[in-house]
């Protein structure tokens, strides 16, 4: 998941700042470079009032990963792609917007989550778990339209609508490593441009009548 980014540092409480700036820091340059100064000195709050709200930068990590999934949980739940009436050109559409989403600089557009699951998994257990949370979480948004598409186009296959909402994750999320590698946001296009390939193959023999373009 990816998109919510940089606001203003007067806005919101201090909680609400030092989670904004770990956002934006993490992903940035990850989570074991990133300290507490440089999120205090970031967000605009004082040391001691980052150990108010948070125990050690591991429950600053956990709490980021829970704010990053309820603010794209809210960017997702209103987007467009919800509007079409066949459940395949949803899913289309999700891919669509999820390449819509890919624009700016790197750490504008990937996913905080991701950044950090790959360096928590291990180490910070906690993490890792919230981290898991909010990547699977929104993956189980997708279900109900594979789920519709499978019955409505009359798709009987040994992949279910879990496994494939968990593959869409995949693909984007390799697609940021991607682009963070070549430094090219290109390549992240073109591996959801492939992705969005994969999907459409997987429904070819949906009755006439709907559009996938």
């Amino acid at each position: 998941m990816n998109r919510p980014t940089k606001q203003n540092p007067d806005r919101g409480d201090a909680r609400t700042r030092l989670l904004e700036a770990a956002r934006d820091i993490i992903r940035t340059q990850g989570f074991a470079a990133t300290s507490v100064d440089q999120l205090c000195q970031a967000a605009g709050v004082t040391k001691g009032a980052f150990f108010h709200h948070f125990a050690s930068k591991e429950a600053l990590g956990v709490a980021a990963a829970q704010f990053w999934a309820e603010t794209t949980s809210e960017l997702f739940a209103n987007a467009p792609y919800h509007d079409h009436a066949e459940p395949l050109d949803r899913i289309l559409a999700y891919i669509d917007f999820r390449r819509d989403l890919v624009a700016g600089e790197l750490a504008e557009f990937t996913c905080l989550v991701g950044t950090m699951t790959q360096e928590a998994y291990s180490k910070y257990p906690a993490i890792r778990d919230a981290c898991a949370a909010s990547l699977f979480g929104h993956s189980t948004t997708l279900e109900p339209d594979i789920q519709a598409a499978m019955k409505a186009y009359g798709i009987s296959a040994d992949w279910t609508p879990a496994s494939l909402a968990r593959h869409t994750q995949a693909v984007l999320q390799g697609a940021f490593i991607l682009a963070k590698a070549g430094n090219d946001p290109s390549l992240a296009v073109e591996s959801v441009d492939h992705l969005r390939r994969y999907v459409k193959l997987l429904f070819q023999s949906r009755p006439e009548g709907g559009q996938n373009d």
